[in-house]
């Protein structure tokens, strides 16, 4: 199709060997008819739908051989019902490009859009809505053959992943009409909807028979394994289809293309990182199977026939990844010269060496990383605040209370398994947690900014506490129990608490009964599951020290917003609009974009100053100048770099959505101005939230070199200075904590 390729296409990471469908040919024939009867094929279109497909074009994609290698075990009625699914929403991707991408027409596209919901009844025996045209037509069939053999439940959660596809493509059409390039998280997160992989989850289960059960399809580990299936299926996709995306259709998003520019890069750099991130996740796909599953099954008590219907599942999702790797290679549809079709090669014991050379570079991320390195003071001082500063007249107070706070709650004890307290005063006083809750609110009565205070207090003690504690034996089990008991202490209906055994047990107990009792009982739920968040986070975080794995980045990403407690603020910061402000804005993608890009800012700036505290003085392999530094392979300085800018362009998108997706949001959900005004001090408080942090992070002690010198090393013996004992074995840190 093209004479020159951008690049060479790189060593995939294929681990397990495609196979294909045996009632291939019976598929082909079927869509094509389903195709034309459905009006998607020039003979039949439409009248005023533009041209789309010929039969011709239908037959060179080959969409059938797409899912015969991508579903090779089901029947062959399955196949047929699988092929017509992909057969529309690939149809569905071209015509929206053809009709609505092309035109920059947004207005039309949002109702063309909000019709299609009417084609998914969750009920049965809803009345259907009448099709127009042939994206209707053939969702209104597919439905009806589709959402009957599963639970409601599935219906409902392929009935989700369908529309985020739909209405996800919006965000596309805007960035075209822009021209502008998304930042690569914002793209990693919209990928996952806008390409539709969650989706081909969902078809997964269906074509196996193998529904996930309800009580466990929420999970962090199978929520893993849906997230790490999307991103291996889409940046797989984007490599393949960079030309034809880029040379034929103008479109902007494309993580080789985001990369290309955010990295400033040349394509087949840009093109070989992406590999290294579909390597990444299919490894962390691996990972959660093999470590995570199996602790899954028994905690959850799950069935024989549920456990196996999860690693059908699985296998289910293993087989899609090979198959549509196979596929890309042989469709017209992408660039593939040159590549190498691996189906119907060795296969078993002993023939892994066929794709030896993707197995060797995906290698490297599994080197282990040395701790405790060097790494010099990191200079903090010279980071300006982003917005004009505003300073609660209640600080002092709120400084003094927190130290007795923390003190009631036992943080200067000893607590059990360590052998020395993990806090001291001294250590609390030259954290000074009140500077960063002025800045963050600075409006608050006493009252609210020593909650506030407390509150932060709590949350990094915790994160003190449980590497101290389940770290010394590597004591994952003791972790989780440790999370699993956190509900205990914040009982929705404000009841009593069990003794507490520690001093984040007791501390939490205090904060929840002042918090949560003014709150109505949706509020606190919301409130106390952005804490089960958190705490749920720093138990990944011991998971990863036991296998000593440095995390994948996607999901260090991910994580960090939770293991920083970037929600758990926000929900506090929520608590004073809940009057004002409607709960549908929250659950709209413009407000789940803000908060994440704000908290991404303060993430990223806490890992830039905490590298030195984290990497060489405890050992830590959270820490994101760590994961970019080893996923790109380059030095601390060029990591930082990227750190910061990152951090730069996360701001920068911060504004651009309170300037042009919050108003549209807000016009959609017909806000008055009573809410409107709300919503611009919401926003306000989220700048300040910002300024908090980098306030806080220059003037804390808990960062610079004297207190960690304090904190983790012994005294030098006479006549030689602390710098000297940078690296004598045995002095490098004290026992953690």
């Amino acid at each position: 199709m093209w004479d020159m390729q951008p690049f060479a296409l790189p060593d995939f990471y294929v681990l397990h060997p495609a196979r294909i469908n045996p009632h291939l040919e019976r598929a082909r024939a079927h869509t094509r008819a389903w195709a034309r009867s459905m009006g998607m094929l020039d003979e039949t279109r439409d009248p005023g739908t533009p041209d789309i497909w010929d039969g011709a074009a239908l037959e060179a994609m080959d969409y059938a051989l797409l899912c015969a290698y991508t579903h090779p075990d089901c029947d062959a009625d399955e196949l047929d019902l699988v092929t017509d699914w992909y057969v529309w929403v690939f149809y569905f991707d071209d015509h929206f490009l053809e009709v609505f991408k092309k035109t920059r027409d947004r207005e039309g596209a949002k109702r063309y859009l909000e019709r299609l919901d009417a084609f998914m009844p969750l009920e049965p025996g809803a009345p259907a809505s009448e099709p127009t045209n042939a994206v209707e037509r053939g969702l209104a069939d597919l439905w009806a053959r589709t959402a009957p053999a599963m639970s409601p439940a599935w219906a409902e959660r392929f009935a989700e992943s369908t529309r985020h596809l739909l209405h996800s493509s919006l965000w596309e059409l805007s960035n075209i009409d822009e021209g502008r390039l998304p930042n690569p998280v914002e793209y990693v997160e919209m990928r996952r909807k806008v390409g539709g992989a969650p989706w081909s989850a969902g078809l997964v289960e269906h074509a196996c028979r193998a529904e996930v059960p309800a009580r466990v399809a929420g999970t962090r580990p199978l929520r893993v394994l849906r997230d790490t299936f999307s991103d291996a299926v889409h940046f797989r996709n984007d490599i393949f289809s960079y030309q034809r995306e880029t040379e034929s259709e103008g479109e902007v998003n494309n993580c080789v293309l985001v990369l290309e520019h955010f990295l400033d890069v040349p394509a087949q750099r840009a093109a070989d990182i992406v590999n290294d991130l579909v390597t990444s996740r299919m490894q962390q796909f691996e990972n959660t199977t093999v470590t995570e599953l199996p602790p899954l099954f028994e905690e959850h008590a799950l069935t024989p026939p549920e456990r196996a219907a999860v690693l059908a599942h699985v296998k289910g999702l293993q087989d899609w990844q090979s198959g549509g790797h196979e596929w890309h290679m042989r469709s017209s549809r992408y660039m593939n010269k040159g590549a190498t079709a691996v189906l119907g090669g060795p296969t078993g014991l002993g023939t892994a060496a066929a794709r030896l050379p993707g197995l060797l570079r995906a290698a490297r991320t599994l080197r282990p990383h040395v701790p405790h390195q060097r790494v010099g003071p990191t200079a903090v001082t010279e980071f300006p605040l982003p917005y004009p500063e505003h300073v609660s007249p209640h600080q002092a107070r709120a400084r003094r209370n927190c130290v007795d706070w923390c003190g009631a709650m036992g943080m200067y004890d000893v607590p059990p398994r360590v052998p020395h307290p993990i806090w001291d005063a001294e250590t609390l006083e030259g954290f000074a947690f009140e500077i960063c809750s002025a800045v963050i609110n600075p409006d608050a009565s006493t009252d609210e900014l020593d909650l506030a205070t407390q509150w932060l207090a709590w949350g990094t003690y915790g994160d003190d506490y449980l590497p101290a504690v389940f770290l010394r034996d590597r004591d994952l089990a003791g972790a989780k129990v440790f999370h699993a008991r956190m509900p205990l202490f914040m009982p929705l209906d404000c009841g009593p608490t069990p003794p507490p055994r520690d001093p984040v047990e007791r501390g939490l107990a205090d904060l929840w009964r002042r918090t949560a009792a003014p709150l109505p009982p949706g509020a606190r739920a919301e409130f106390r599951a952005a804490v089960e968040n958190m705490t749920e986070a720093w138990v990944w975080e011991v998971a990863n020290h036991v296998q000593q794995r440095v995390p994948d980045p996607v999901d260090y990403i991910e994580m960090r917003r939770r293991t920083f407690g970037s929600e758990m603020i926000m929900e506090l910061g929520r608590i004073g609009r809940r009057d004002t402000l409607p709960a549908a804005l929250f659950g709209t993608r413009a407000m789940e974009a803000l908060q994440h890009a704000a908290m991404d800012y303060a993430w990223l700036f806490n890992d830039r100053v905490s590298h030195q505290k984290e990497i060489e003085f405890e050992g830590e392999l959270h820490n994101g100048i760590l994961v970019f530094q080893r996923f790109l392979e380059c030095g601390t300085p060029e990591a930082t770099r990227i750190a910061a800018d990152l951090m730069e362009v996360r701001r920068r998108e911060f504004e651009r959505i309170a300037a042009e997706e919050l108003p549209a949001a807000a016009a959609d959900l017909e806000l008055d101005a009573r809410e409107r005004a709300a919503l611009d001090d919401y926003v306000n408080e989220l700048r300040d939230w910002m300024n908090g942090i980098i306030k806080w992070h220059r003037d804390t002690s808990r960062y610079r070199e004297p207190e960690l010198l304090r904190r983790y090393r012994p005294s030098p013996p006479a006549g030689l200075g602390a710098s000297a004992l940078a690296g004598v074995p045995g002095l490098s840190r004290r026992p953690p904590g």
